[in-house]
């Protein structure tokens, strides 16, 4: 490499040996552990601690990633909102599997979570979306996610049509097309920055048959090389 460009081989941290992640360290299961870090997390400030990439695949196989906002998580899984219409609204579908990384840099931490999509039911969707500021809700109806559209002006052109057809209406009705999506998990994988690329690494695998749930209690839990 020539110039200014950098060596971007050599952009790295080393991390700090007191930050471990044993099997005595986990909680009992992979739903308190989650909400410890996650408490931690919110604790040390970090911007937007509930930013998730969310990775889908068409039909196809053909992956796709973006992020997005954690909106709820109980023992069942991890819930966020989307237009169904969407790039990962039409893959959850075709598809209806997904990862969830939660990259808290500033921790040396990640959450991994792999497992299968479903919708939630509509009232959690209606409940949800009532919550939400005013311009987020005309901005559901406004935005025809992920589809092409000639310029900047056609959508906001589409947010002040909306504006209009709801006028000082309340509620905004959630749209049709509009709702929440839970990944319910199937592993969840904690990991731990460690020095010298040693990292911990420890996940939480469902081991339930075919006819078990996501909060059956059988679990295994995994240490993984790094």
């Amino acid at each position: 490499m020539t110039g200014d460009t950098p060596q971007r081989g050599g952009m790295r941290n080393e991390y700090a040996d007191e930050l471990g992640l044993s099997e005595a360290d986990l909680a009992a299961d992979w739903h308190a552990q989650f909400a410890r870090w996650f408490a931690d997390a919110v604790a040390l400030g970090l911007p937007e601690p509930n930013a998730m990439v969310v990775g889908t695949a068409d039909a196809a196989g053909r992956p796709s990633g973006r992020t997005v906002l954690l909106k709820a998580y109980d023992r069942q899984g991890f819930v966020f909102f989307t237009n169904h219409g969407s790039r990962k609204g039409v893959e959850a579908l075709a598809n209806p599997y997904a990862s969830l990384v939660f990259p808290w840099f500033a921790m040396h931490r990640q959450v991994v979570v792999a497992g299968r999509i479903e919708p939630v039911d509509r009232s959690e969707t209606e409940s949800y979306f009532a919550s939400r500021p005013r311009g987020s809700q005309l901005g559901a109806w406004a935005s025809a996610q992920s589809r092409v559209i000639p310029d900047r002006a056609a959508l906001e052109a589409s947010y002040r049509a909306a504006a209009e057809r709801f006028g000082d209406a309340e509620p905004i009705p959630a749209p049709a097309h509009w709702g929440g999506l839970r990944v319910r998990p199937e592993s969840v994988e904690f990991w731990q920055g460690r020095p010298n690329r040693l990292h911990d690494r420890l996940r939480f695998r469902r081991t339930a048959d075919a006819g078990g749930t996501a909060d059956d209690g059988h679990w295994a839990v995994e240490r993984l090389a790094p």
